[in-house]
């Protein structure tokens, strides 16, 4: 039998790594953090970056079981929707999604049609909970902080799926100003994370490198205890919530965040259109 494969794809225009998880001798597949191409200056989506992914699977004559996401990105929008209509497989996130589909919902004033029950997917992972991809098994933990949704998928005797939480250790984490994201959270799912064996594979869905290397997937817990600049071996968790904090105050927000957090929470979908048959996304003044 073979052991559990990853294919990562990245997309540079937003950093974003997504993912094909496989075995090379089984036909199904899971598809993680897929991006939607999106120019905010035109306003018109592409879906260069998800055909690769489809152009991957078919080739290796894959079937997409899960179509997964770690959260509600803030910096690209999700092509699930999309990959679902062309490779079909089951959507799915964590149940705290609701929580922030109600948070965006408010934001966003969207449709009152719009529910914040998470039914848009077609699955909602609690924390703990065993699933498969083929024969893959698989481990859902929750890791808020950087949102309250955010979860990593531990595909076992491979490694761990960890969207947000870590980048690499010379860029450190992620931020926690995002409504109800939490610092002193996202420390302890750090954490939780660095608790696993020094030798576990820790799968990014970013990376921002220096110039000084190329853009990197994955790492070792060993190597983010190392080296890690915001949350090594050593540093407390009242250290790492004052650097975490000072450090967000000095962010601007993402370039996509209107855009993507209003696909996002639909699992992929655009909005419903109008009466003249167009789809809308919506701009809030002077609100976040």
């Amino acid at each position: 039998m073979s052991s559990p494969l990853a294919q990562a794809f990245f997309d540079d225009e937003t950093s974003t790594f997504s993912y094909v998880v496989y075995k090379a001798d089984e036909p199904y597949c899971a598809i993680i953090d897929s991006v939607l191409n999106y120019d905010p200056k035109s306003g018109r989506t592409a879906t260069d970056s998800a055909d690769d992914i489809i152009n991957f699977v078919q080739k290796n004559g894959l079937t997409a079981q899960w179509i997964l996401e770690t959260h509600a990105h803030a910096d690209h929008l999700s092509a699930a929707a999309y990959l679902k209509r062309k490779l079909g497989g089951r959507t799915a996130i964590g149940q705290p999604i609701c929580q922030v589909q109600k948070n965006f919902k408010e934001i966003f004033n969207l449709e009152d049609t719009f529910s914040t029950t998470g039914v848009q997917f077609d699955h909602l992972f609690a924390e703990g909970e065993g699933f498969n991809i083929g024969s893959m098994h698989t481990t859902v933990m929750h890791v808020p902080g950087h949102t309250p949704a955010d979860m990593a998928y531990h595909v076992h005797d491979l490694g761990v799926f960890i969207g947000d939480t870590l980048f690499m250790p010379d860029v450190g984490t992620a931020r926690c100003d995002f409504p109800d994201g939490d610092a002193r959270q996202l420390y302890r799912s750090i954490k939780k994370l660095l608790t696993l064996d020094h030798d576990t594979r820790l799968f990014l869905c970013h990376d921002y490198p220096p110039e000084t290397r190329e853009a990197h997937y994955s790492c070792t817990v060993a190597e983010q205890r190392q080296h890690n600049i915001h949350v090594r071996d050593g540093v407390s968790e009242d250290e790492f919530v004052n650097l975490r904090t000072a450090r967000d105050k000095t962010l601007e927000m993402p370039t996509l965040i209107l855009p993507a957090i209003q696909i996002n929470i639909r699992a992929g979908e655009m909005p419903p259109h109008e009466d003249n048959g167009v789809s809308y996304l919506k701009i809030p003044l002077n609100h976040l």
